[in-house]
């Protein structure tokens, strides 16, 4: 989360003796970089050895924005990805789900398009061929919960499924998700609350809570450096 300024901020938390320069550069991200509000937690051999957040959550603290605190809680993006495979994962070691039958056994509409081969460890792996969608959706139809699953069963894959390797960043929510909703009636964000959050108390969640909104850290636009520092991070130009 950033908006660009330069100033001192109240840093909380602690670091374990020999991690200060874990610190040090979480501090240099506000004064150096223009971070807004962030956090750090850092396990070593299982053990929490740094557990640090500072600045704001949703907006500028000469705003009056309010404080990031511990419990201020953030959009965690594709790692998202690996808490959704282990719902599958479960139904599986439950004897709900087979990885190595085909998707189309617990979706039917998903055998077009010469799709009949795909298994369910494809699906999981990355191989089904299926990273981007052939139809173009809109913002409302990609959140609708049935229009993104509607249109990656329709199209063909774009290599022989389980040959080869693609990252599916846009559509492994929707293959997963019609696959864990085919299979138990229930959303992926549902199962994960009844069955992994709530016993185990996490603050996690796939479908943010009406009553958590309140704990999220907003995001905020950032403008890109003039020129690269030597010491900082390199920006690749865009190619026109």
């Amino acid at each position: 989360m950033n908006g660009k300024r330069e100033t001192v901020v109240d840093v909380q938390g602690t670091v374990e003796d020999g991690f200060e320069p874990v610190r040090d550069a979480f501090v240099a991200n506000f004064t150096g970089r223009g971070e807004r509000g962030a956090a750090v937690a850092v396990y070593r051999h299982g053990r929490k050895v740094v557990d640090l957040w500072g600045g704001t959550k949703d907006g500028d603290a000469s705003d009056g924005a309010a404080p990031w605190e511990a419990g201020t809680a953030q959009v965690i993006r594709s790692a998202t990805k690996g808490i959704a495979a282990l719902v599958p994962l479960l139904l599986h070691q439950r004897g709900q789900l087979d990885l190595d039958a085909p998707v189309g056994t617990y979706w039917p509409e998903f055998k077009a398009a010469g799709k009949e081969r795909v298994l369910v460890r494809h699906l999981l792996s990355h191989r089904a061929g299926l990273p981007v969608l052939d139809t173009p959706l809109t913002p409302a139809q990609a959140i609708d919960g049935v229009s993104g699953p509607a249109a990656v069963a329709a199209q063909a894959p774009a290599w022989e499924p389980g040959t080869d390797h693609g990252y599916h960043a846009q559509t492994y929510s929707w293959l997963l998700g019609e696959l864990v909703l085919r299979i138990t009636g229930r959303t992926l964000g549902s199962w994960i609350a009844e069955e992994i959050s709530g016993p185990l108390g996490l603050d996690l969640w796939i479908g943010l809570p009406e009553a958590a909104q309140c704990r999220v850290g907003r995001l905020a636009d950032l403008e890109p450096p003039a020129a690269p520092a030597a010491s900082g991070l390199r920006v690749r130009p865009k190619r026109s």
